[in-house]
């Protein structure tokens, strides 16, 4: 599929706008070149909503205008049509008895709207959808227009084919969650390899498996069996629900990674603008400096708390308190009264009939069996305060661990416990010093005149707590759909049993081990087909990256490898295979590098042919690597949808003018006096087009230098 043409009406600042899209094979890219808003982003959002409807728009949509925010209600009324066509072509390869026949159709698509201003609201109706086919004798209007488009351009990749410069980061920035960063990589790998196919056949034989367990329930003889049955089929019902709520849950959670992502775009842009620049570096320095503190300072309340685990702990504060009873404890020891020995010692010398004295024991003589009566009454006594000296023995060898240390250990712990005490104060001193510091700052940033960034500062946080309740649902979902896989389990086994049970029962269990069985294979050939084109992609993705950075590692580049997981992480590689954070180890151009050569490698691998729309590729980048990215992009992408800024462009006009086949150059004529030369004199807010190309300007599109100064009156 490549898009041919599209014309914008009354979207936003689009308000009556065409592009015509590249679609030679040796020039395969299209320019949009535009300033900072001038509709870039505007375009992609109306590109997609064109495609696909509300569902592609920012948070669905929601709460988002679409009519152009000075509609003159007075002079044109409070209903404002939107509408969006796009002309595009789709080449199908088809066996014939000669041999594979290409065949091109040409299509029309209209999606269309109106939304009631309503005082500062407004009420937007069910957008339509018409879809034409275009040939020599006329259009023709075909029926299911959203089949068609899913066919050619699925929503899952949608990340892949419309890619906004900053949000395309989440499939690697380590603000957006693990879990949400391999789904985005998983959708898009398995979707563009067609393996929705599988997917389809596996769902249709669960299905299957559904109407097979409903059979056992007409089996009489058993209640339970009944009972199992029935259960079966709600837990399915819970499970499907479930799983579309997680997956709906889960989009949630990727939109709002992206609202986040825009929002932090917005205010870095607007820290960009003259004083605020330097405001903004001192935010981020700062923000930097207390998390490693706060590093810093869990590690001291770990060593502060280890102190207490630890025995000198006790030694020091119960030492002096005990150290009468250590005295006791020692006397009874001098005294041979601990630990006891004094039963079997007494016992012997009866059993041997003399004392240890030498005096004689034996009962035959009279002094004797007075002595041995002596000694049986000692052995009595004996006995009776036996458990007390055992405790006290326990005791006297249990304690000698708390005695009071020598002076020098004594010392040590008192040593370390003021160090890290001290070190604890002063981290927690520097760390409330930053959080003032950062306040200030922020305070200031905030009373600043002709800035928005509270407002968004707001947003974010709002999208934030939206998050958190996704993710709490995320979690909630999860444990449900474990606790139903595991009843089912269960209760899978319970009913083969019962049904083995029975004469007629086994054919049902054959026709289930059937439905297991093809699953299975499914299944494995699903996994199969991903592990194997991941590999594929994964190396021409660290292929991409390596070309697009100019990192040799033949010659000792700090980044030697990227590659893309089995568990569906994009990760890279330094010297001795240490593994790098992509968000924390690269700077801004290979983050966004490694993010294209991963999308340029999946369509590669897959031979789809289709448009790579990509709104400000190239921010963060110059020299080698704005100009190698832009090189291999054009390159390996079929049809190649550039919307670039003038900084972007610059240094890269020798490879426009060898790639580019389309160039269009939009203007806001807001922009006059400060960005723009002339006066565009445009009656209302909306972008204007002209012709320009990459290394020219005319009276609409001329700016102003930056070194320029401009007078307003």
């Amino acid at each position: 599929m490549k898009l041919l043409k599209a014309h914008f009406s009354n979207f936003r600042l689009l308000r009556d706008l065409t592009v015509d899209f590249s679609v030679s094979e040796q020039k395969p890219l299209t320019v949009v070149r535009a300033a900072n808003e001038s509709g870039k982003t505007t375009m992609l959002n109306a590109l997609q909503w064109g495609l696909y409807g509300d569902v592609a728009l920012p948070s669905g949509g929601a709460d988002m205008r679409l009519h152009p925010i000075d509609w003159d209600i007075e002079a044109d009324g409070s209903r404002v049509p939107i509408m969006v066509t796009i002309e595009f072509e789709v080449t199908s390869v088809r066996r014939s008895p000669t041999g594979f026949k290409e065949t091109r159709k040409r299509y029309r698509l209209i999606r269309s709207t109106t939304e009631e201003i309503d005082g500062d609201g407004f009420t937007r109706a069910q957008p339509s959808v018409r879809l034409l086919v275009i040939t020599d004798t006329g259009d023709t209007p075909l029926t299911q227009p959203e089949a068609i488009i899913a066919d050619e351009l699925p929503i899952e990749l949608r990340d892949v084919f419309f890619t906004d410069g900053d949000r395309a980061l989440s499939f690697i920035e380590a603000d957006v969650a693990l879990t949400t960063k391999r789904d985005r990589v998983q959708r898009a790998i398995r979707s563009l390899l067609g393996l929705g196919v599988i997917k389809d056949a596996m769902r249709h034989v669960e299905k299957a498996a559904v109407e097979i367990n409903k059979s056992a329930k007409k089996l009489g003889g058993s209640d339970e069996l009944g009972t199992i049955a029935n259960r079966l089929d709600e837990i399915e019902v819970d499970r499907e629900r479930l799983a579309a709520e997680l997956v709906d849950a889960r989009s949630s959670h990727a939109n709002l990674d992206g609202q986040i992502a825009e929002i932090d775009r917005r205010i870095a842009a607007a820290l960009a603008k003259g004083d605020r620049e330097k405001l903004g570096q001192d935010i981020e320095s700062t923000r930097k400096e207390i998390g490693k503190i706060d590093v810093q300072l869990d590690a001291a309340v770990k060593e502060h708390a280890a102190l207490f685990r630890g025995i000198d702990v006790a030694r020091g504060v119960l030492g002096a308190t005990l150290a009468p009873a250590y005295a006791k404890l020692d006397t009874l020891y001098d005294r041979k009264e601990i630990p006891s020995a004094t039963i079997p010692v007494l016992e012997d010398r009866l059993d041997i009939g003399s004392c240890i004295c030498g005096e004689s024991l034996s009962e035959v003589h009279e002094d004797g069996a007075a002595r041995r009566a002596r000694v049986n009454e000692l052995i009595e006594k004996s006995r009776r305060a036996d458990d007390i000296q055992k405790m006290v023995t326990a005791l006297y060898f249990g304690a000698k661990a708390l005695q009071s240390p020598a002076d020098g250990e004594a010392r040590a712990f008192g040593e370390a416990f003021t160090a890290v005490v001290e070190k604890r104060d002063g981290l927690q001193d520097l760390r409330d010093e930053n959080g003032r510091k950062l306040r200030a700052l922020e305070l200031q940033l905030d009373e600043m005149p002709d800035t928005d960034v509270a407002n968004l500062r707001k947003a974010r946080r709002e999208f934030e707590n939206q998050k958190d309740r996704v993710k709490y649902r995320e979690g909630q979902i999860d444990t449900q759909l474990s606790g139903l896989v595991a009843e089912r389990t269960g209760l899978v086994e319970r009913r083969d049993a019962l049904l083995r049970e029975q004469s007629k029962g086994a054919r049902i269990i054959a026709e289930l081990d059937v439905a297991k069985d093809i699953t299975g294979v499914l299944r494995r050939a699903f996994d199969r087909i991903t592990d194997e084109e991941l590999i594929k992609v994964s190396d021409l993705t660290n292929e991409i990256f390596l070309g697009m950075i100019g990192a040799d590692p033949d010659q000792g580049a700090l980044i030697r490898r990227a590659e893309v997981s089995k568990e569906f992480d994009i990760l890279v590689y330094g010297p001795s295979d240490r593994k790098l954070d992509p968000d924390r180890d690269l700077n801004g151009a290979s983050r966004r590098a490694l993010t294209l050569a991963f999308i340029l490698a999946l369509t590669k691998v897959s031979e789809v042919e289709a448009p790579n729309v990509i709104d400000t590729p190239l921010g963060m980048m110059s020299g080698f690597v704005k100009r190698s990215v832009l090189r291999k992009a054009s390159t390996l992408s079929a049809q190649l949808i550039l919307f670039l800024t003038h900084s972007e462009i610059e240094g890269c006009e020798a490879i426009l003018d060898e790639m580019a086949g389309e160039v269009v150059t939009l203007t806001n004529p807001a922009h006059y006096p400060r960005m723009l030369v002339n006066d565009p004199r445009s009656p209302t807010r909306q972008v204007l087009r002209c012709d320009c190309d990459h290394r020219s300007h005319c009276e609409l599109c001329e700016r102003v230098d930056d070194e320029t100064p401009v007078l307003v009156a």
